[in-house]
């Protein structure tokens, strides 16, 4: 799969918002327009990598987690996933995911000497059997002990018809007991805002995009699942803050919202032929 660097990329366009310098001309002009649909998406997209990086130390510190699956993880970003947990258990392992042939390539430049413990992966992460049978997940992640699996900003990315909610139940249906899943994607109560940015991504993009959910919606993907501590799926910048400083959008046209959600813990008999089924 060759790069289409004249057609605007997910990953490419949350690159040049946060920052990052792996983006080009199409990424930049796609995100001006984006820009002048929704004021506070720069701010939108920092907050959500504030997240992503406290919900991951979060799980290592304070949960014991060391075990991570990051669903379309885009491109690196310092720091990056492995490395805020690593801070914290240095054998922690962690396997990205993503489709994108630029974010295999990035990705694999920057842990050619962390090999032990980390990998990126290239493939669909709707194809759950694939990434789970895959040789790096079945090499790094051990599923007799708790995994944290991550949808960070990237449901989004999945339309309706490949039914986004079933995706993150087959994933929380694969966990060992005392799991995690991380879940956060871009929300509008405004019905006429989420047509808006939907049409212009689905177009901008080249059909790579799902469509942006209400805030109803997202919280469908924690059915089943023990929010923890009861924290709420919120806007996610309000999710254990580190401090008062940080980014805030001035407008909230969207939002990044979701939360963190342990998987119920099943009997042993269950528990025990979905290790087998990861194992064998």
């Amino acid at each position: 799969m060759q790069p289409d660097f004249g057609t605007p990329s997910v990953a490419r366009m949350y690159d040049y918002l946060i920052g990052g310098r792996d983006n080009y001309p199409s990424d930049r002009e796609a995100c001006a327009e984006l820009l002048r649909i929704a004021p506070s998406t720069r701010e939108l997209a920092l907050i959500n990598r504030a997240f992503l990086l406290r919900a991951a130390r979060y799980l290592a510190a304070e949960c014991g987690i060391k075990q991570f699956i990051d669903h379309g993880s885009g491109l690196p970003t310092q720091p990056n996933v492995h490395q805020v947990v690593q801070e914290v258990h240095p054998d922690a392992r962690v396997v990205y995911v993503d489709n994108d042939p630029i974010v295999l390539g990035h990705g694999r430049m920057m842990l050619e000497e962390d090999t032990a413990t980390t990998a990126v992966i290239l493939e669909d992460m709707r194809r759950t059997d694939a990434v789970f049978e895959s040789d790096e997940v079945r090499r790094l992640i051990d599923f007799g002990q708790p995994v944290a699996a991550l949808f960070v900003s990237v449901l989004h990315c999945v339309p309706e018809k490949d039914d986004p909610w079933a995706l993150v139940r087959d994933v929380a249906r694969r966990l060992p007991s005392g799991s995690y899943l991380v879940v956060s994607q871009l929300a509008s109560d405004d019905a006429q805002l989420r047509t808006d940015i939907t049409q212009f991504m689905h177009a901008a993009t080249g059909g790579n995009w799902g469509e942006v959910r209400s805030l109803a919606e997202v919280n469908r993907f924690f059915e089943g699942l023990e929010l923890v501590e009861g924290d709420a799926p919120c806007e996610v910048s309000l999710w254990r803050p580190d401090s008062e400083i940080g980014p805030r959008q001035e407008t909230q046209e969207w939002v990044e919202y979701g939360g963190v959600a342990r998987v119920r813990r099943r009997c042993p008999i269950d528990q025990a032929a979905l290790v087998d089924q990861h194992t064998a």
